[in-house]
């Protein structure tokens, strides 16, 4: 889209959001509010109903019946299909308003809002839109007087829970499969960034789903949040966020009925710069924008750089001359390459990392302060450390923010085992112009993902999760639609 910062800025002020919870088709009212504020210039975006357990019986009850008795999982899958590809065809013709509304709630460039996370949420629906009329059973040989049959059948009621960092991509990968298996769903956002999940709900709704196949309700972690992980009529919960949030929701399981519970949670990255590299000045190019875009607020985000001590220097370099030329600003500005942190609270806690680092002996050597304070945001300067000891709190803790951590290694064995030397394992980057290299360092590296000279990419085909503390389950691709359905076996005997 080609528009102005001021174009942005008026299209914001004429922006209504929707503040209620979406329950049975319906909006609804919860018995209190919060506010939403904007980490652009900390003003209220609006105050939004707030779910307590009576409002997620609601939505959970909702979501039953029409799982129970409603159309959706009896409609021939690809008439769902279609369903799903209406859905698209609405959120591309609302796509500057749902990319005006992430921006504001959690300070992606709407440049970013627009061009990537949207991107990804149009083609989510339409890649699981087409995929639904596609599926197969089974039909393994048997004897010649028996007929068995291996059918996938839709899971239930499932509980989303997605976080504000790409609040439209993470709701769009739970969604969209599990639509498109036959699920019901209740989605809860977070509580920084509901109001692009409500608008999402009502174009939903616009595009023809029935009433209860997709109910959102607003609230916090521990009180919307563990009302949902421990309510016996959700049959899977699908969460992405923290490590320590993903431990209640199995304990939750436990507690209730022991309902599956898909994790996908944090990630302390490396990205390996071999001497052999195809190109140095791309792979240190990729390395800063890889840990500065988003503001850095991603779970893959490669946060540890580790890079050959041959060519340490040089690449450090580069990385420095990129992080300290990037523009951060207003998320409204099409210019803007970084935006703000999701807010005050969240600023706090990464400028205590970057202070904890320089205590551990880590060297500063660009970033690690607020800008732009005047506005009334919550920003800051794309912060590189070196010297970082392997045993830090900065290179084993995830923290969420453009902050990078420089670890040097000597020899490729040292470099895997600093790689692996976390309870995460989400992801990697190595960067080798050697092809035996890249197959075995790729195998040795204990990840759900692992970017050979390049980082962040892909497209639906592939899974996308983690192993260790990362979580378990995967989004994306045709492996997700095993979170949302059960196996059946049935024996004939002719």
């Amino acid at each position: 889209m080609d528009a102005t910062a001021d174009d942005w800025k008026r299209r914001a002020a004429a922006l209504r959001h929707p503040v209620r919870h979406l329950i049975d088709g319906d909006w609804h009212d919860g018995g209190d509010t919060f506010a939403v504020v904007s980490p652009r210039d900390g003003t209220v975006l609006a105050r939004v109903a707030d779910a307590g357990a009576g409002e997620v019986d609601l939505a959970v009850a909702a979501a039953r019946r029409a799982f129970d008795s409603g159309p959706w999982p009896r409609l021939a899958p690809a008439e769902r299909g279609r369903a799903l590809l209406r859905v698209a065809d609405l959120i591309e013709e609302r796509r500057a308003d749902l990319a005006l509304t992430v921006s504001l709630e959690m300070g992606k460039p709407v440049k970013d809002a627009h061009d990537i996370e949207l991107r990804a949420l149009i083609g989510t629906f339409r890649w699981y839109g087409e995929l639904a009329g596609k599926l197969t059973d089974e039909s393994p040989h048997t004897a010649p007087d028996a007929l068995a049959l291996v059918t996938r059948e839709p899971a239930g009621v499932v509980g989303a829970v997605v976080p504000w960092n790409f609040p439209l991509t993470l709701a769009g990968w739970k969604v969209a499969p599990a639509l498109a298996a036959g699920c019901t769903v209740v989605l809860k956002p977070s509580e920084h960034a509901p109001l692009s999940a409500l608008l999402l709900a009502r174009i939903a709704t616009e595009a023809g789903l029935p009433p209860g196949v997709l109910n959102v309700v607003n609230g916090d972690g521990p009180v919307a949040g563990r009302a949902l992980g421990l309510h016996p009529g959700v049959d899977v919960l699908a969460f992405t966020g923290s490590t320590a949030v993903g431990r209640h929701y199995l304990r939750y399981a436990a507690d209730s009925n022991l309902k599956r519970v898909w994790l996908e949670l944090g990630g302390k990255s490396p990205n390996i710069i071999l001497p052999d590299a195809p190109d140095l000045e791309r792979a240190a190019a990729t390395a800063a924008w890889g840990i500065f875009f988003n503001q850095g607020e991603m779970c893959t985000a490669p946060s540890r750089l580790l890079v050959h001590s041959s060519v340490a220097e040089r690449v450090t370099e580069a990385v420095v001359g990129h992080a300290r030329t990037l523009r951060v600003g207003d998320p409204l500005d099409p210019a803007t390459e970084m935006g703000a942190l999701v807010g005050e609270d969240h600023l706090d806690r990464v400028l205590g990392h970057v202070r904890t680092a320089v205590d551990d002996g880590a060297r500063l050597l660009t970033g690690g302060e607020r800008t732009l304070a005047d506005t009334g945001g919550a920003y800051l300067r794309p912060t590189v450390l070196d010297r970082v000891a392997p045993d830090s709190r900065l290179a084993r803790e995830e923290v969420f923010g453009p902050v990078l951590a420089v670890l040097p290694f000597d020899d490729l064995d040292e470099a895997v085992t600093l790689a692996n030397a976390t309870d995460y394992g989400l992801a990697a980057g190595l960067w080798t112009a050697d092809l035996s290299t890249a197959h075995r360092v790729s195998r040795a590296l204990r990840a759900g993902t692992v970017w050979v000279n390049c980082y962040e990419e892909g497209d639906l085909t592939v899974p996308f999760g983690g192993m260790k503390q990362s979580g378990n389950g995967r989004d994306k691709s045709a492996h997700a639609l095993e979170k949302y359905t059960e196996l059946k076996t049935t024996w004939i005997q002719l």
